[in-house]
C-alpha cells in the first residue's frame, strides 16, 4: 500500500481502487474490509462547527475591533453567565450577616439552635457560591475559547488580504506576536479578567450597600477616609501602567522578531560564525523586554502595598469609632463584627482589581495592536465594483507605467510595452534596474503609481483578484515549498487535479526520475521549505506546479539563477514544455535563458531601452550587445 499526504492532516492510504482510478479505471469505493476502520476514524474527527469568518478580498466590515463586538455573538450565554455572577456575588456576602445573627441572637442569648441553623445556612451559602462559580467558569471559558477561535480566523483572513508591501515593511516576528501572545492575552482577559471584574465590582457594590445599611456614620468614615486617596492612587496607576504595558507589548514583539529572523537565517549565521554576536544582540533585545516588565512590576509594587495600607488605616479608624459605639450601646458586638468583616470584603475586591488591572492592561494593549492590524488596508485593494476577468487570450500591455516602492524614489519610468498572446518576452538588465518590478506589476502584487497594466484590454485594477491570479502562473527565484507531500506541493494551484494530471506534469518537467527513486513516490514528505530537496529539484517542482495550474500567462522571476549547469539544463528543458502556447514574462540574468524567448526587453535605469529578438539586438550593437559580449567571454563562447 502506497501512502500520500494531505495538507494539515495525517497521511491517507492510497488503495488499489484509487490506483485504478489514476490509471483510468473506475473507482469502486472503499473496500469492504477497510470500511469499518474508516468509519471509526471519521467518528473520531473533531467537529469545529461553523464560523462566521471567511476570506473575502473586499471585506465589508470595517468597524473597529472592540470587546463588545467580539461578545455580540454570544449574548444569550453571557446573560446566563451574568446571572451566575450575581448569584456568586450575593451568596459570597452571606457570611458576615449570618455571623452577626449567630452572635447577637445565638451566642449572646444562649440559643444554640440558632447557632446551629446559622451554621447550616453558612454551609448552604458556601455550596451555592461554589456551584455558581463552577458554572460561571465553565461558561466563560467556553465563550472565551469560541471568541478567540473566531478572532484567530478573522486576523488570519485579514493577513491573507494584505498586500506584499505590508510583509516587506513588517517583521515576521511582530506578525507572529499578533497571532499568538496578543490573542492569548485577550483570551485571558475574557476568560478570567472581565468576569472577575464583574464579580469583584458587584461585590463592592453589594458590600457598600450593606455597610450603609449597618451604620451610616461608619460607612461615611470609610468612604471619606479611604475612597478619595484610593481613587487618586488608582488614577495615577492607570496612566503610568498604560504606557508601561504598551512598552511590554512592543518589546515582546521585538524578541519574537529577532528570534524568528535568527532561526530563519541559521545556516548563514553558522557559515559566518555569527553565533556570539547574535547572542549579544538577542541579550540586548531580551534585556529591553525585561526592563519593560521591571517597570510594570515596580508600578504594581507601589500600588499594591499602598492600597493595602489605606485599607488597614480604614479598618483601624472603624475599630476605634465602632468600639466607642459598642461601649455606648449604640452598636452591638455582632453588628461591629459584621461591619469589620464587610469592610475587609470591601478591600479584598480592591486588591483583586489591582491584580486584574495588569491582565486588563495587557488585554487592552493587545486589543489596540490587533485593532491597528485589522484597520490596515491592503495597498493593492480589489475595487468594490471589480468585474470577473473572462478567460484570457494572453495579451499584456504596459501603458506609461511608472512605479516606486517609495514614492520619492521611483524604480520604473514611463514604461510602454506590448506582449502578444502566446509570446515570450525576457527582461534583462543590471541588478536594480526594475526587471522584477515589471513582473510584480503584471501579477498585480503592486499597482503602478502612474499608467496602466492591461491583460486583453482589461485594466488589472478593475478586475477581481481571484479571476486574475487564477489565470496567472508565478515561478519565483526561490520556490517556496510547504511542509507536506510532493503531490500536495505540485497540486498547490489546482487541488482538484487528478493523479493522472499530476503524473503528466511530473513527466513533462523531468521530475519522474526523482519520484521513482523516492521511497514513497509522490507521497514523500518534502519537509518545511523543501529542505530535503536540492535547489534544482525544488525549481523543477515549482515548474511542475505552474504547469499543473494551466495558466494563460506565466511569470518566471530568475527561475534559473541559483542552479548549477546540470540542473539549469533540466530546468530549461522543462521551460520549453511549460512556455509552449503561453504568454510568458521571464526575468533573467543568464542570457542562455533570455535567448529562448521570442523577444528580449533590456531594462536600464527603470526604462525599457531596447526591445527585439536576440539576433537583432546583437546586431544593433547597443546595451544588449555589450551584455552578450561580456556573457559570451565569460562563458568561453565566441560572440557573433
Amino acid at each position: 500500500m502506497a501512502w500520500s499526504g494531505g495538507f494539515g492532516g495525517a497521511p491517507f492510504p492510497t488503495t488499489s481502487s484509487q490506483q485504478n482510478a489514476a490509471s483510468g479505471l473506475p473507482f469502486a469505493g472503499i473496500p469492504s474490509e477497510m470500511r469499518a476502520g474508516v468509519e471509526r476514524l471519521v467518528a473520531t474527527e473533531p467537529d469545529h462547527g461553523r464560523s462566521d469568518v471567511a476570506f473575502d478580498p473586499v471585506e465589508a466590515d470595517h468597524r473597529p475591533l472592540t470587546l463588545r463586538r467580539l461578545m455580540a455573538r454570544h449574548r444569550p450565554v453571557l446573560v446566563v453567565a451574568g446571572l451566575l455572577v450575581v448569584i456568586e456575588a450575593l451568596t459570597l456576602q452571606a457570611g458576615p450577616v449570618l455571623t452577626q445573627v449567630g452572635i447577637d441572637r445565638g451566642m449572646d442569648k444562649g440559643s444554640w439552635p440558632t447557632v446551629l441553623t446559622v451554621g447550616v445556612l453558612f454551609l448552604v451559602a458556601v455550596a451555592l457560591t461554589a456551584l455558581a462559580g463552577w458554572g460561571r467558569t465553565v461558561l466563560t471559558g467556553r465563550i472565551a475559547a469560541n471568541m478567540m477561535y473566531d478572532l484567530r480566523l478573522k486576523v488570519f483572513a485579514h493577513l491573507q488580504r494584505l498586500s506584499l508591501d505590508y510583509y516587506t515593511d513588517e517583521k515576521a516576528g511582530v506578525i507572529m506576536t499578533r497571532m499568538t501572545s496578543d490573542i492569548e492575552n485577550l483570551q485571558q482577559l475574557l476568560q478570567d479578567g472581565l468576569v472577575q471584574f464583574a464579580v469583584q465590582g458587584l461585590t463592592m457594590l453589594v458590600v457598600t450597600v450593606l455597610l450603609f445599611n449597618y451604620n451610616v456614620e461608619l460607612a461615611l468614615i470609610t468612604v471619606l477616609v479611604v475612597v478619595p486617596a484610593l481613587t487618586a492612587l488608582s488614577l495615577w496607576f492607570r496612566t503610568a501602567s498604560d504606557r508601561a504595558f504598551g512598552r511590554v507589548r512592543d518589546a515582546l514583539a521585538g524578541v519574537l522578531s529577532d528570534l524568528s529572523e535568527s532561526l530563519a537565517g541559521v545556516r548563514l549565521v553558522t557559515g559566518f560564525n555569527r553565533q556570539p554576536r547574535n547572542v549579544v544582540r538577542h541579550r540586548n533585545v531580551v534585556g529591553a523586554y525585561r526592563e519593560a516588565n521591571d517597570r510594570t512590576a515596580r508600578l504594581t509594587a507601589i500600588y499594591g502595598p499602598s492600597s493595602e495600607l489605606l485599607g488597614i488605616v480604614g479598618q483601624a479608624v472603624v475599630l476605634l469609632v465602632g468600639g466607642t459605639m459598642v461601649r455606648d450601646g449604640t452598636l452591638s458586638v455582632g453588628e461591629l463584627t459584621a461591619f469589620v468583616l464587610y469592610l475587609s470584603a470591601f478591600f479584598v475586591p480592591i486588591q483583586q482589581l489591582v491584580q486584574l488591572y495588569n491582565t486588563y492592561q495587557q488585554g487592552q494593549a493587545s486589543m489596540a495592536k490587533l485593532r491597528q492590524l485589522l484597520a490596515t488596508e491592503p495597498s493593492v485593494a480589489e475595487a468594490p465594483d471589480a468585474v470577473v476577468l473572462p478567460p484570457i487570450v494572453g495579451e499584456v500591455v504596459l501603458e506609461g507605467v511608472s512605479f516606486g516602492y517609495v514614492p520619492a524614489a521611483p524604480v520604473l519610468h514611463d514604461v510602454d510595452l506590448r506582449i502578444a498572446p502566446g509570446e515570450s518576452v525576457c527582461f534583462v538588465g543590471p541588478t536594480g534596474a526594475g526587471k522584477s518590478t515589471v513582473a510584480k506589476l503584471i501579477t498585480r502584487f503592486y499597482d503602478p503609481t502612474d499608467g496602466r497594466v492591461l491583460i486583453d484590454g482589461h485594466d488589472l485594477r478593475g478586475v477581481t483578484l481571484h479571476s486574475l491570479r487564477s489565470q496567472l502562473g508565478v515561478v519565483p527565484q526561490e520556490p517556496f515549498l510547504f511542509a507536506g507531500s510532493m503531490r500536495d506541493n505540485l497540486a498547490f494551484g489546482r487541488p482538484d487535479a487528478t493523479d493522472a494530471e499530476v503524473l503528466e506534469a511530473v513527466r513533462l518537467v523531468g521530475l519522474d526520475e526523482l519520484v521513482e527513486r523516492l521511497p514513497e513516490g509522490l507521497g514523500t514528505e518534502v519537509h518545511e521549505r523543501g529542505v530535503s530537496l536540492s535547489s534544482g529539484e525544488r525549481q523543477l517542482l515549482a515548474l511542475g506546479r505552474a504547469f499543473l495550474a494551466r495558466p494563460r500567462v506565466l511569470v518566471l522571476d530568475e527561475a534559473t539563477s541559483n542552479l548549477d549547469l546540470q540542473s539549469e539544463t533540466k530546468v530549461e528543458a522543462a521551460l520549453d514544455v511549460l512556455l509552449e502556447g503561453r504568454t510568458a514574462i521571464l526575468v533573467a540574468h543568464r542570457l542562455s535563458t533570455a535567448m529562448r524567448a521570442d523577444r528580449i526587453a533590456v531594462v536600464d535605469g527603470g526604462r525599457v531601452v531596447e526591445v527585439g529578438a536576440h539576433p537583432d539586438l546583437v546586431a544593433l550593437g547597443g546595451r544588449y550587445a555589450e551584455m552578450y559580449a561580456a556573457w559570451a567571454a565569460h562563458a568561453g563562447t565566441a560572440a557573433p
